[in-house]
């Protein structure tokens, strides 16, 4: 074996650091049955001379198929026993458990792992995809059939693992002669379907396993593909911007005392990054703190990051447990007891919805209930379709409800808080793997954030008016300004004040005010924690649809939640979303409340809630010893000092 570069015999020193600093790339092998995953990674393998000689030897000797040797000793066929570790695959020549191997070059480390192809080892497939950053799908090019059911399977696992980089590697093309309309015919095929997933990165490389064609050198009998061989591919794949380093999220996995003098919190960083002195805050508890020191074996940090391990200390002694979560103020997870998830069903026994199970998210385990099976997912068309139960390898759309709420973000932002795994209380088996999908379950009015369009046909038009165009004609910038706090605070006599002005100055504003758009837009809305939010979304679509036509959007919303208004944020423009927070006293605004003292009794259970005060509002209004004028002046002074106006 040896990969080596000329620096081990010059600095073996130096060689280990360099070492140590190579971007990981973790990979998978999928696709269906024989298509060659295992002779990929062999032939992967030998040709990078990463491949110790005895190992081979004793393959060699071994293996049953030995006896095909060429003139130069070495046989093909033998590749994919480098793989195959069980006595089981190779006896009978298939993959069953998931195989990882390491290697690495001069350019990075790879940790590979060669997933089975049959269908009844799928949840293997599941498995091998959760750590993936990328995933290799084999073709058979001699499949007349087009792209099989179990290629399809292994893609939509891939897709909903959150895999971002798809290679499609069509294997056995010397089966094929090397025709380049085959080639062209399996990309358009693979194309159509995967039109329906969500692949941002796909790219197709014709290759023969066996033979070694584009693996790692080009080799000669495909001169009309110019494109990278699968080595080249692998070395230069851009990954850095895969990971989550804005929001910070540490789940805590054990409290460290080793003394009375010292009490650290160790865990892995899920995402984003953390330094000494930041603020904190600890979910559930939503205690903050300071980080005092960020500890680890090889000495202090100033900062860390994910995925590094470390242990946090803080400055003032607040309870922190196992399975609670790190985070910090400004940037919360979502934390609810109910969420819906997509899920890969991986046991033989049927999923019992109603049935108590454990859920096991991050370093947190708590029980709970599937309670609907809203549908199954037809991996051949990528339609759902209702069933009563999923079984073996069945993948579904969910509702969770478990017995206390838990942190997390949705699985395409944070990988580590968006996954789960659900284990039966009775085998302690794991049975199923879910990703959050941080939707509303259907039994709820629900806030839609994430929810697709009804259609797949419809798409966004471009307005022939440009946003600099707006600018110049209006003089202003378009933005929506939220004016939140508790009923009584004083947002809509702000909010209405602030237009009056701004259309004085010959500006162009309106007000969405709460009370108007909940006689009309947003009449079938409740007053719930679910009405709240979704009247949160819908007046954030509609202040994105005035800023794009240059208007100034003045939303009066109580908001009670950061996380929606975080959201709504997200949906306007972080850029261009203004929050401006109104703060009283919860007695005087009570006072001031007028449309609170005409509900009924159900009325007025149904709208109590837990106000949240913004964490990083823009502005903060006292209006308890403000004046409305001088409240409505602080806001204009703001946007002209902000130049909006």
């Amino acid at each position: 074996m040896a990969n080596v570069s000329d620096l081990i015999e010059k600095d073996i020193n130096e060689y280990l650091a360099q070492h140590e600093r190579k971007e990981i790339l973790r990979f998978l092998t999928c696709g269906s049955v024989d298509d060659g995953k295992s002779t990929l990674i062999g032939r992967l393998l030998y040709d990078s001379k990463m491949v110790y000689e005895d190992q081979l030897d004793k393959i060699k000797n071994t293996s049953k198929l030995s006896s095909g040797a060429k003139e130069d000793g070495f046989d093909p066929a033998i590749l994919a026993e480098l793989m195959d570790g069980l006595e089981e695959e190779r006896e009978q020549g298939i993959t069953i458990d998931v195989a990882y191997r390491f290697f690495s070059t001069a350019k990075r480390k790879f940790i590979i792992a060669d997933t089975p192809g049959h269908i009844q080892y799928t949840r293997n497939m599941a498995t091998g995809a959760s750590t993936a950053d990328l995933a290799i799908i084999l073709i058979d090019a001699r499949d007349d059939h087009g792209v099989m059911e179990q290629t399809k399977r292994h893609s939509f696992i891939a897709s909903l693992l959150g895999i971002k980089h798809v290679l499609v590697a069509v294997n056995k093309m010397d089966l094929v002669e090397y025709r380049e309309d085959r080639f062209e015919e399996i990309k358009r095929d693979y194309l159509s379907f995967s039109t329906r997933l969500d692949i941002p990165d796909l790219h197709f490389i014709p290759i023969s396993a066996l033979l070694g064609d584009n693996i790692v050198d080009r080799g000669e009998n495909m001169p009309w593909y110019n494109g990278s061989t699968l080595m080249d591919f692998l070395e230069t794949v851009n990954i850095s911007s895969d990971r989550n380093f804005t929001d910070f999220r540490m789940p805590v996995q054990m409290v460290i005392r080793p003394d009375i003098n010292f009490r650290g919190f160790a865990g892995t960083i899920a995402s984003g990054i953390v330094r000494v002195g930041d603020e904190i805050m600890t979910l559930p508890s939503r205690k903050k703190s300071k980080i005092k020191e960020i500890v680890t074996q090889d000495g202090n940090l100033e900062e860390a990051f994910v995925p590094q391990s470390v242990t946090l200390t803080m400055e003032d002694e607040i309870e922190i447990s196992r399975g609670d979560m790190i985070v910090k103020p400004k940037n919360l997870p979502k934390t609810e007891q109910k969420f819906d998830a997509m899920m890969v069903w991986m046991t033989d026994e049927a999923m019992v919805p109603g049935k108590q199970y454990l859920f096991k998210q991050t370093t947190k385990t708590v029980p709970g209930v599937i309670k609907t099976l809203q549908y199954e997912v037809d991996v051949n068309t990528m339609h759902s379709r209702p069933a009563p139960s999923l079984a073996l390898n069945q993948i579904g759309r969910v509702n969770i409800e478990l017995s206390q709420p838990i942190a997390f973000d949705r699985y395409r932002s944070n990988k580590s808080t968006g996954a789960f795994i659900v284990i039966d209380r009775i085998t302690n088996s794991t049975v199923a793997a879910g990703m959050i999908l941080d939707k509303r379950t259907s039994e709820n009015t629900g806030a839609w954030w994430d929810e697709t369009p009804s259609s797949e046909t419809l798409t966004r038009e471009i307005s022939k008016v440009t946003a600099d165009e707006r600018t110049a004609r209006y003089g202003q910038q378009a933005c929506t300004i939220l004016f939140t706090g508790l009923p009584g605070a004083g947002k809509s006599t702000t909010a209405y004040g602030v237009e009056r002005s701004l259309f004085d100055l010959g500006r162009s504003a309106s007000v969405l005010d709460g009370q108007n758009v909940r006689m009309g837009l947003n009449r079938d809305l409740n007053f719930s924690t679910d009405g709240r939010s979704e009247n949160m979304r819908r007046v954030a679509e509609v202040s994105r649809l005035m800023n794009r036509a240059g208007l100034i959007s003045l939303i009066s919303l109580v908001s009670p939640r950061e996380i929606d208004r975080q959201r709504a944020a997200e949906v306007v423009g972080t850029e261009n979303f203004i929050v401006i927070h109104l703060s009283a006293s919860p007695e005087l605004c009570e006072s001031r409340n007028e449309s609170a003292k005409k509900r009924g009794p159900d009325e007025v259970q149904e709208s109590k809630f837990v106000y949240e005060s913004p964490t990083d509002a823009d502005l903060v209004l006292d209006t308890e010893n403000m004046s409305a004028p001088d409240c409505i002046a602080k806001v204009i002074e703001f946007l002209e000092a902000r130049e909006v106006i």
